[in-house]
């Protein structure tokens, strides 16, 4: 995730970092140098002259923003989404942490549960991402536990169950009260339902059919509008075609970029970062003093 100050205006004309045009640079290149030849050949496709005018770009173009429209809101959607449910989680291991700490009895120490809490959510983001489960839960969860997640399909889902034994163990040798304790389950309940809805974000892509409309509609588009262009803005049809896009392609690479919102792009969510917040919150439960809070790099950028 970019975070950075909001730049001067001028200086926001020339950002390059989060304005995708690294990644559709070869596409730019592509539609201007097209647009240019259109102009040398003076609107003519191997002799024949292509008869368009700027009229039905107007409607084709309404459309294709209409679409792409529907494009975006249905990633960012999904980018959101996945956004709350970290915020749910949040919150659910901070209620857990204080009631551990505050209503488990004496003879009980609380803090393998919480560091529990942090390695579920250490677990939840190396499953996101792809990453071997029990990678950097060393310390936070025991080590029986550890050789378990190696193999692992849902690594996430063993520490809840950890932690509910771990419930039960307290309940059945009286150091929590039982009523105390289904209140602890009902926020033990609340990760597992944060969890079973990042795994739907992430197995769940959006129908492949919209990326390849989007995507051929894009393109034609802006192959074809040299063409009714060029008759009537001459030299300037290469400069316009490729503003014009530009917006198409960078809206297109956006949408596919935050549709993965547990990615390690510039734009996906900073999940490092949120993992980090919540150890950082709950080790200062436990009166220990937390690690550095990341910062963002040399390009303004938080994973």
């Amino acid at each position: 995730m970019i975070i950075r100050p909001r730049p001067h205006w001028v200086h926001l004309l020339f950002v390059r970092r989060g304005s995708l045009i690294q990644r559709i640079l070869g596409q730019q290149l592509f539609i201007f140098i097209l647009s240019s030849a259109v102009v040398v050949a003076h609107g003519q496709f191997f002799h024949w002259k292509v008869t368009l005018t700027s009229s039905p770009f107007s409607l084709m173009g309404v459309a294709l923003a209409i679409f792409l429209g529907f494009r975006i809101n249905a990633s960012y959607d999904r980018y959101w989404e996945a956004r709350k449910q970290w915020g749910s989680i949040l919150v659910d291991t901070r209620n857990l942490a204080r009631q551990a700490l505050t209503l488990i009895g004496p003879g009980r120490e609380a803090r393998p549960f919480v560091l529990g809490l942090i390695g579920f959510a250490t677990t939840l983001r190396n499953q996101l991402r792809n990453q071997p489960s029990a990678a950097h839960t060393a310390g936070l969860l025991p080590e029986t536990l550890r050789t378990q997640l190696q193999d692992a399909r849902s690594a996430p889902t063993l520490v809840l169950l950890w932690l509910g034994q771990w419930l039960r163990e307290c309940r059945e040798t009286g150091a929590l009260e039982p009523l105390l304790s289904h209140k602890m389950e009902d926020s033990l309940n609340g990760l597992s339902a944060a969890l079973g809805s990042c795994e739907r974000i992430a197995n769940t892509p959006l129908p492949f059919t919209y990326s390849v409309i989007l995507h051929r509609s894009a393109y034609i588009y802006c192959m074809l509008l040299p063409f009714g262009l060029v008759d009537d803005i001459g030299l300037m049809t290469p400069l316009v075609v490729s503003f014009v896009s530009y917006t198409f392609f960078a809206l297109e690479a956006l949408s596919d970029e935050i549709e993965e919102p547990f990615g390690v792009a510039a734009n996906d969510l900073a999940l490092n970062a949120m993992v980090a917040g919540i150890d950082a919150s709950l080790r200062e439960m436990l009166g220990e003093t937390p690690p550095a809070q990341p910062q963002p790099d040399a390009n303004f950028v938080l994973d």
